[in-house]
């Protein structure tokens, strides 16, 4: 069975850090490249960050370029997002991706991430 369980989501002060996680399991890890989304409310999914399957290459979004960093560790099934000097415009649910090649991908649930005083 195929599960992405992401955690580490939270409520934050603007300029704070969070450290999203994503546990993979039910396929093969390292043959699929890795993204996070977000979808904020009354807001179209949007890509965040991708990561490809061994980790070489990585993406981002113009908004969060410089502030995120998205890794990934293939002996624990796992991808990160490293998410600094958080703003109120990246208040959303972040979701994690897995895409392989093949063009098959899986979802998470997503984790809520909300940047407020």
């Amino acid at each position: 069975q195929v599960q992405l369980v992401e955690s580490g989501g939270g409520l934050v002060q603007p300029g704070g850090s969070l450290r999203l996680s994503c546990a993979a399991s039910g396929f093969t890890f390292s043959t699929y490249a890795m993204r996070w989304y977000r979808q904020a409310p009354g807001q179209e999914r949007e890509l965040v960050a991708g990561i490809s399957s061994l980790g070489w290459s990585t993406n981002y979004a113009d908004s969060v370029k410089g502030r995120f960093t998205i890794s990934r560790d293939n002996a624990k099934n796992t991808v990160y997002l490293q998410m600094n000097s958080l703003e109120p415009e990246d208040t959303a649910v972040y979701y994690c991706n897995a895409r392989a090649p093949s063009a098959t991908q899986y979802w998470g649930q997503g984790t809520q991430v909300t940047v407020s005083s």
